[in-house]
Parts: structure tokens; sequence; C-alpha cells
């Protein structure tokens, strides 16, 4: 597995990390607690490097399991989780004072196994509390020893700005893949230019670019994607055409869809490293294999083209998690 640094820190990961949320958060039933601890190993086995949960999947569940998997090889892998999420009366909430993130890593450390955070991320920005202040506060932690790295994720480039001025940020996690590219607009270039690292969360679009997904496609009870508007039937079939895209560049290069879309993101820069989830070792072996997969600059150039062209429908959040989703 090839190694990324992200940004201009010296935060060493494996150039394709493993997002651990759907492992007991979000998507459908819980996995089984040892076959997840059994698939995070069998991730370490393959040069995984780079775990990320957060203390609101389960919440705390996903700690407690990442936790119990990593503490054999902590000293050889890096832990991201995420704090300024609490659930009030089932709905996410944002609360970054102070004295709340100072309980928060007291939970994840004991959660996780750990006595320091790798890489600590604001979930989503606290409107009632100044970035500043957030800031202040991690570098207190780092102070501690109990931080070592921090980053913002799903924040806006004049926050990025104000936070990286207080205290040197490592990455940014949003979404980003084919079928979200917003981030090129503004943040991409912001990032590039203050020497941040990119985490793209959801590099898949939430599955959907595997091609496993159709308009007659049926979701458990519990699976968030249910109340995701671009998961709509109607919506799942008129985007098909970025399936059938994908579908014809992974053909061409022999490999899946997957690996080309996850190809296509390591492809952008040398500092994005991406973090698909999964619950199931052959996705697992499929997601790494990615990074075998290399597009050169006029097959970029080819499919960049052709994607612009696509207009994809439905919103990726329902209009009330767009501020305050924990995903």
């Amino acid at each position: 597995m090839e190694k990324r640094k992200l940004g201009k820190s010296n935060l060493e990961v494996s150039a394709i990390g493993l997002g651990c949320m759907g492992m007991s958060h979000r998507y459908g039933p819980v996995g089984d607690w040892k076959e997840m601890i059994s698939l995070i190993h069998s991730a370490i086995d393959r040069g995984v490097t780079f775990f990320d949960t957060a203390e609101v999947y389960g919440p705390f569940a996903n700690e407690e399991l990442v936790g119990e998997a990593l503490a054999p090889y902590r000293d050889k892998i890096v832990i991201a989780t995420k704090f300024g999420i609490k659930i009030v009366d089932g709905k996410h909430v944002q609360d970054s004072r102070s004295e709340v993130i100072r309980s928060s890593i007291e939970g994840s450390l004991k959660r996780l196994k750990t006595d320091f955070i790798d890489l600590y991320y604001q979930h989503r920005v606290d409107p009632n509390v100044p970035i500043e202040e957030v800031a202040e506060t991690v570098k207190d932690l780092m102070k501690e020893g109990k931080v070592k790295h921090w980053g913002l994720s799903e924040a806006g480039v004049q926050t990025i700005r104000r936070a990286h001025k207080v205290l040197p940020l490592t990455a940014v996690q949003s979404e980003y893949s084919m079928w979200w590219r917003r981030p090129e607009e503004e943040l991409l270039p912001t990032l590039e230019e203050l020497g941040i690292g990119f985490v793209p969360y959801s590099p898949l679009g939430k599955g959907f670019l595997t091609g496993r997904f159709n308009k007659n496609s049926k979701f458990e009870k519990s699976d968030f994607r249910n109340i995701v508007p671009r998961f709509t039937p109607e919506n799942l079939d008129a985007n098909q055409i970025l399936v059938d895209l994908i579908k014809k560049v992974a053909a061409d290069k022999d490999s899946t869809p997957a690996q080309i879309a996850l190809s296509w993101l390591l492809a952008q820069k040398p500092w994005i490293v991406p973090i698909p989830g999964t619950t199931k070792l052959e996705r697992l072996e499929e997601n790494l294999g990615s990074v075998n997969i290399k597009l050169i600059p006029e097959e970029l150039q080819s499919i960049n083209s052709a994607l612009d062209k696509i207009k994809i429908m439905g919103d990726r959040y329902p209009e009330e998690f767009e501020k305050t989703t924990g995903l």
C-alpha cells in the first residue's frame, strides 16, 4: 500500500483509509462485532494505516469497536475521530463549547483505548462558537499531548482560513466524489494554497458509484439512504448515466466501477486520501486495489469532460440534514 502525507504536515497515512461508520451506524443492520474487528484487522494486514470514526457514530459504539480492534496495533496506525455533534431528541446538534470538547476528548480516549488522538476533527462548524475559540481549545489539548493533529469537517473556506491562522490544520474532511464535485470550486484550491490535506468521505457516493443500485433497489428500514433524495427510484434511474460512464471506463481499464471512482479521486491531488467504508472483506480488497489503477492526464481529462455534461439529480441530503448531519 502506498503512503501519502496530508498536506504539509508530517502525518503520513495509507493512500486509502477505512471509514468505519457503517460498521455500527446509519447503513442498515449493525455488523457483527467480531466480524467487524476481523475486517479492521484484515485492513491492517493489507497495509491500511488510517481509520476514521466519530463520537456520534452509534453514538459511542463505533469508537468502542474501533478502539478494541486497533488497540494491539496502536503504534502502527493513525486514528481519526470527531467532536462537536451531540444527539438531542433524536436530532444532531452542534456543540463545540470548550467544556464540551474537553468532555468529548476524555470519552474518545477511553473508548479508543489510547492516550492520544492522531487527528481530531470538529465534526461540523458550530455557529454559536467562534472557530478561533475552538482552535484555542484544541491547541491546549495538543499541549497536553492528547491530540497530535486537528482538522475540520464540512467547513467553508473562510472558516478554514480563520481556524488555520490560530492553529494550522492538517486535514479537512468533506464529501467528494464523481457525483459531488463542489469541493473543486473553492475548497481544493484553498487547501492547496494553505498546505492542508483533504479526506473525502462517501467517495463511492454512498455505494451508488459501485453500480450496485438501480430504480428497483430496496434498502433496509434503518438504512439512511431511504431518506436521501438521490436514492429515490426516480433519481437512481436518472443518475444511471453516471454509472454507465464509470462502467465504460472500468471495462477499458480492466477494473471495477468502485476502483475507477477511487482512482479518479487519488489522481486529483497527491494529498487526497479517500476513506471508503465497507463491512465486507471482498469490498475492502476491491477498494484497496484502486491504488494500482493509474489514470493518466488524458484519461482524466476525458472523464472530467464527460462528467461536466452530466446533470446529477437529487440533493445529497434531506434539507433538514444539510447543515447538521454527522455523516
